[in-house]
């Protein structure tokens, strides 16, 4: 069985919602919905929390997550990317435990309505298809993005792919965007290429009605009343 670390990442700043990891939605603070979930899957051997606040770290070992450190003080804002963040990740709980992961799972908090089978999906079509990296999808809306445009010396030019004229929204192609809620890859395109992506990339397609990547004030009232909602479907979130 191969070593695979989940890392929770979970930054104490939040310019558009204050404290927005561990803000209550529905009875409990943001975070727990993601180690709740993560603590679940059958595929990580091993799952942590990186942040670099002692009050997510409080509340998330309250409910069960490991936070073996806090990050360093050039991990701690908003300019620290994934990569770097994770690199510390791995590099501190491969010296701590002697061993070396084979895969990497980044979990975001915002991401509240992923459910296991959304994270072990995403990892067997990692491995099983020996890719790069893989991505949980959600079907882009509207507008379709064959829709969007840009300005150029005062010329509408098509931003992509150029839009078939007189096509209905219904025959074009279906297109998809990472919903955000699981990133996995392989150790070694993080470690030695410095990427989560890759070349060979692959995909675990979620439904809309779970997806939300929380930003905005606007995001956490939608993601209020998606929680009602799945609620009344039968998800126990």
């Amino acid at each position: 069985m191969p070593n695979i670390l989940g890392v929770i990442t979970a930054r104490g700043g939040s310019k558009g919602i204050p404290h927005k990891n561990i803000k209550i939605l529905g009875d409990k603070p943001l975070i727990v919905y993601t180690i709740k979930t993560a603590k679940l899957s059958k595929t990580i051997t091993h799952l942590i929390v990186s942040t670099d606040d002692s009050e997510i770290a409080q509340i998330s070992e309250e409910y069960g997550a490991e936070v073996p450190f806090l990050r360093p003080e050039e991990l701690a804002d908003d300019k620290a990317g994934h990569i770097c963040v994770m690199q510390h990740a791995v590099k501190f709980m491969e010296e701590k435990l002697g061993i070396k992961f084979d895969y990497v799972v980044i979990l975001q908090p915002t991401s509240p309505f992923r459910i296991v089978e959304d994270i072990d999906g995403t990892i067997d079509k990692l491995i099983s298809n020996k890719a790069d990296s893989a991505v949980s999808l959600v079907e882009w809306g509207d507008p379709h993005p064959m829709k969007a445009k840009i300005i150029e010396e005062g010329r509408v030019l098509p931003y992509g792919k150029t839009e078939p004229e007189g096509t209905r929204r219904q025959d074009l192609p279906m297109v998809y965007k990472r919903s955000g809620a699981v990133y996995a890859m392989k150790r070694s395109l993080l470690m030695n290429d410095n990427k989560l992506y890759g070349d060979y990339i692959v995909g675990h397609v979620v439904p809309e009605e779970r997806s939300i990547d929380i930003d905005t004030p606007l995001d956490w009232f939608e993601a209020e009343y998606m929680l009602n909602k799945l609620k009344e479907k039968g998800y126990d979130f």
